[in-house]
């Protein structure tokens, strides 16, 4: 099947505003609002209300943003060290609709649109040109890499999340849905958990359809009220990214609905399993054919220089992986979660996995990041991996067999701190992202981390009060 360079089928052009807004109404009859949804850098999703009569004009016109809108922290507080306000002179962005993302909101209480956008530069031209301080474009850029290369990643993410009490004050320790009775009531993979939960799952799965979200198998994971979505493969990355993001938005709206509080919080307990972000990568020539299972070992090879490339660059990379301070609690020994360098094949104790399956669907797992990472940045830095290995012909080193957590490979970075002072010298992310996109993102996080490191925590008052 043909691809353009865009990284989505040739085929798939963006329709007319005319038709997508008239396809709309037609299926779903015309909404009172329309939201406009941008995930800044922290991917915490920022936007507008439009009414919905004047829902053309986004297609039409655009939305108008401030570019620092990619300078806010995770709380939405601007970043003055990023100085995006005073180079842009504040001045607004203009962002323009995601083809394909305009989709009811079945939680909304009144008929409710939203509709993804991404942000572009004013520069005389009609729609402007990328702004890639937008994650959304700097992944752009790399499938663009892959395009050239005639090579079109096909990607699937898996997100973790829990359901807890919905009426926890802020602040507090979450309280699981279910009572925790030590280890045993870890019960994974857990039918009955299933089952306690069917009403707001099967709610999960029909917001899913109603949106177009190419939602998978749900699975009940490794702790009480703890659950596992799977989105199917698309030969398109910047879709996948955007189903990943829109998956989250989904299971907060419906878990709300129910009353109930969901969190992807990289380790929001502290004696259960994190939340994670896995993504499955595999490549594919514009015959539709998977790199990996090429014959006569041209598969096997490509596949070992990607898991090279993704290996020799996740140091640098892991903040994008593991951006949150909370983060860093999730990868320890026994967690599920990877703690060194490592990859191998059929084994879920390390980092880079290549999962069992027919040869048409050989491909690579990177489990590293937390379930509350930006999809967008995080694909991209698996793809930049990827494809620093492909060119350079990197070879990895042997396959690890058996526990990932006791062997001598370089660790993953223990701190935020060491992730942050990794990434931002880090000749790799100025290549794949562009040095000002590593100076604002390793400032940003700098300063959060700072501002954790300011907090005094209760067990030190418990301690030495």
């Amino acid at each position: 099947m043909p691809v353009s360079v865009s990284g989505r089928l040739a085929n798939d052009a963006a329709p007319a505003v005319e038709d997508e807004v008239a396809a709309y109404v037609s299926a779903f009859g015309a909404p009172e609002v329309v939201e406009v949804l941008l995930p800044d850098t922290s991917g915490v999703l920022r936007g507008k209300w439009i009414p919905g009569p004047a829902m053309g004009k986004i297609w039409s016109d655009g939305v108008a943003i401030p570019l620092s809108i990619f300078g806010l922290d995770v709380w939405g507080c601007e970043v003055e060290a990023t100085e995006i306000h005073l180079e842009t002179g504040d001045k607004d962005g203009l962002c323009w609709p995601v083809s394909g993302t305009l989709k009811p909101v079945p939680w909304s209480p009144r008929p409710t649109a939203q509709v993804l956008i991404t942000m572009h530069e004013p520069d005389g031209t009609a729609r402007g040109r990328p702004w890639l301080l937008d994650p959304r474009q700097q992944l752009a850029a790399i499938v663009d890499r892959f395009a050239a290369r005639g090579l079109f990643p096909c990607v699937a993410f898996e997100l973790e999340f829990y359901l807890l009490k919905g009426d926890a004050p802020p602040g507090t320790m979450p309280e699981p849905v279910f009572p925790i009775a030590g280890q045993a009531r870890q019960n994974m993979y857990s039918m009955s958990d299933l089952d306690a939960f069917a009403g707001v799952l099967h709610d999960m799965r029909s917001a899913c359809s109603l949106q177009g979200l190419p939602a998978d198998t749900v699975i009940s994971e490794a702790a009480p009220g703890q659950f596992e979505v799977n989105l199917y493969h698309r030969v398109d990355a910047l879709a996948a990214a955007d189903d990943a993001i829109l998956l989250r938005r989904l299971i907060d709206g419906v878990a709300r609905r129910h009353g109930l509080r969901a969190t992807f919080m990289a380790k929001p307990l502290v004696d259960f399993a994190g939340n994670g972000m896995h993504v499955h990568v595999s490549l594919m020539d514009p015959a539709g054919e998977n790199l990996f299972a090429r014959p006569d070992g041209e598969g096997d090879r490509a596949l070992r220089h990607a898991a090279a490339g993704l290996l020799s660059t996740m140091a640098d990379a892991t903040l994008f992986f593991v951006p949150s301070f909370n983060g860093y609690r999730r990868l320890v020994p026994g967690s599920y979660a990877p703690t060194s360098i490592t990859w191998g094949y059929d084994n879920r104790s390390v980092a880079v996995r290549v999962p069992n399956g027919p040869p048409k669907a050989r491909r690579l797992e990177h489990r590293i990041a937390g379930a509350e990472a930006h999809p967008h940045l995080v694909l991209a830095a698996i793809l930049a991996g990827m494809l620093e290995g492909l060119e350079a012909g990197i070879e990895p080193p042997a396959p690890l067999v058996g526990n990932g957590y006791e062997n001598e490979a370089p660790s993953l970075s223990p701190s935020m701190a060491e992730a942050v002072a990794r990434f931002s010298s880090s000749p790799f992310i100025a290549k794949a992202f562009g040095e000002e996109y590593r100076r604002v993102y390793g400032v940003m996080k700098a300063e959060e981390l700072a501002a954790f490191s300011r907090v005094i925590l209760p067990l030190e008052y418990d301690t030495y009060l």
